[in-house]
């Protein structure tokens, strides 16, 4: 199995730890971001051994995008604001990601009826509910067992929720002409079909993509998309060994957007239904 961590201790101490009302949530929140680390270490390892063999092809545009990316880029200056304030407890940030938030959730949870898991969101604030479509998806927070054999990439569940609004949000994007990258893809084709690439593993110039890391396919026109032709790719996963989904700097900051007003809406239709039950 592909790992994600080498040690489940550290994740179990971190679920125990959530349990405890003694313990600071600062105390919480230090254990939490060895976590992440450990979380990441693996796959950060796997896209630095990509970028060295890749210094021994021919440069393109997509080469250079790909060893100049910066995680920052996915957080949107508002983000950036959210940041900076206090999260909520069980709530932390990647830290080698910027961006992204892991929210524990008690059981019962999409994944099991009696685990608490991890949400993983590029949100800072907690889901409104443990299916939120703002959720990509879910990590087991811990086991019973003390093996030393950590998390892995086949224990991550995606959230079909989030995919689904993942292809409405590119499609509208694409419709709305928000990203330079795939304005300039378009141009490039001219005619046929283009596909729209995750960034964690970009393809060598006039190379296919891997289907994993193939969002989706969109028609082009005389340089332009043709948005909608938009065809969601099957076989494409929000997570692989190379990490989570990564969008152009366009589409993410337009996928941010959207997040963050489903998530306010969510939570708009929550306190409706209260007053309308209870006052």
């Amino acid at each position: 199995m592909q790992t994600w961590s080498k040690t489940t201790s550290t994740v179990l101490s971190l679920c125990k730890a959530a349990r405890k009302p003694h313990l600071s949530h600062a105390s919480i929140t230090t254990s939490s971001q060895s976590v992440a680390r450990s979380l990441h270490r693996d796959i950060q390892f796997r896209a630095s051994v990509g970028r060295n063999l890749s210094k021994t092809t021919t440069r393109n545009r997509y080469d250079i995008l790909k060893i100049s990316y910066s995680y920052s880029s996915l957080a949107s200056s508002t983000t950036k604001v959210e940041l900076e304030t206090e999260l909520a407890p069980g709530t932390f940030s990647d830290p080698t990601r910027a961006g992204l938030f892991y929210h524990y959730l008690a059981p019962p949870t999409p994944v099991s009826p009696a685990v608490p898991v991890y949400a993983l969101s590029f949100l800072p604030s907690p889901p409104s509910s443990a299916d939120s479509n703002t959720i990509i998806g879910w990590l087991p927070a811990g086991t019973d067992s003390n093996g030393e054999e950590g998390a892995g990439l086949n224990d991550f569940k995606e959230n079909p929720k989030f995919r689904q609004l993942l292809h409405e949000v590119i499609q509208s994007g694409l419709k709305a002409d928000v990203d330079d990258i795939q304005r300039n893809g378009a141009l490039q084709v001219q005619q046929g079909w283009m596909h729209i690439h995750d960034e964690r593993n970009i393809p060598a110039l006039g190379r296919i993509g891997d289907p994993d890391d193939i969002i989706a396919s969109v028609l082009v026109e005389d340089g332009k998309i043709k948005s909608e032709t938009y065809q969601p790719m099957p076989a494409y996963r929000l997570c692989t060994s190379d990490g989570l989904i990564q969008l152009t700097e366009g589409l993410s900051t337009y996928l941010q957007k959207i997040l963050v007003e489903t998530s306010q809406g969510g939570k708009k239709r929550a306190l409706a239904v209260y007053l309308h039950l209870f006052v």
